[in-house]
């Protein structure tokens, strides 16, 4: 309960996040039917990119903020959707991104636990009927809120990796969903440090026998130092059509983009078969 995202908002590995959550949100839009989506680490909704906590990190000047103007290629879709709600100055968090992504017959609930984000979170989206804001833990949220009625949708998970045991919970969690929620798309947030805790990932949702996983993943400089995060990956389950392609076209534009290091690159690849 110590992490606080108003310190890392707009860092590079929020580029990725949200990035490839629009491509999700934008695949479900293709058809009339209602869609639901479940965002079990919520935080704030919105990031003062001036605030103290920002700030001090500076983790959005070598981040979003190095996006400013795009207007063409993969990455103006994102750079636009954040400019629509006042970037540069502020930053979108998931839930504000996924909520302007709605249609009148679509939903959003999200799950915040720390209890000054959670009270944020409400008063942003205060009388808002479209959006559902809990106090709870993400985990048991799943149990408790999927299936969705509408029988499609996303569930996005953001775990801040404060525990040692968060890949497991994840693999669990993820494990969960699909067996309840087939039909679901499944996007999981995950950091790279360094490369064995990923590939233990990969090997633990083979194991277990997650299907139609794939990993978009994007490293600043070679993932071999545990004290730092070196990059970032979203594993993405039940991806749709031509996500694979779309993801990695997104993910060179911001390697291109951001600074790096020796040993940078990004990397899609399937997890598990279909």
């Amino acid at each position: 309960m110590n992490y606080r995202h108003a310190f890392h908002a707009g860092n590079h590995a929020d580029c990725l996040k949200h990035a490839l959550l629009l491509l999700l949100l934008d695949a479900l839009r293709r058809k009339d039917a209602p869609f639901a989506v479940l965002d079990t680490h919520a935080g704030r909704g919105m990031y003062d990119l001036s605030a103290e906590e920002a700030a001090r990190t500076g983790e959005a000047e070598h981040g979003a903020l190095r996006l400013q103007g795009m207007t063409q290629g993969p990455l103006a879709p994102f750079v636009a959707a954040l400019t629509a709600q006042g970037f540069p100055a502020r930053y979108p968090g998931s839930p504000a991104l996924i909520r302007a992504a709605l249609r009148p017959q679509d939903r959003l609930a999200c799950c915040e636990l720390h209890a000054e984000d959670h009270a944020a979170l409400r008063a942003f989206f205060a009388r808002d009927h479209q959006v559902a804001v809990h106090r709870r833990d993400a985990y048991e949220a799943i149990r408790a809120l999927t299936p969705f009625p509408e029988r499609r949708g996303l569930v996005l998970m953001d775990p801040p990796f404060e525990q040692e045991e968060e890949f497991e919970r994840l693999v669990g969690a993820i494990t969960e969903v699909q067996r309840r929620f087939r039909a679901g798309i499944i996007a999981a947030w995950y950091p790279v440090k360094h490369r064995t805790p990923v590939r233990d990932f990969h090997d633990s949702l083979r194991a277990v026998g997650v299907r139609d996983a794939i990993a978009a993943e994007l490293w600043l400089r070679e993932p071999t130092d545990p004290r730092r995060l070196n990059g970032s990956g979203l594993l993405v389950v039940n991806a749709p059509f031509g996500f694979m392609e779309a993801a990695r076209s997104i993910l060179a534009a911001l390697l291109a983009a951001l600074e790096t290091e020796p040993g940078a690159g990004i990397g899609v690849t399937r997890v598990t078969d279909e």
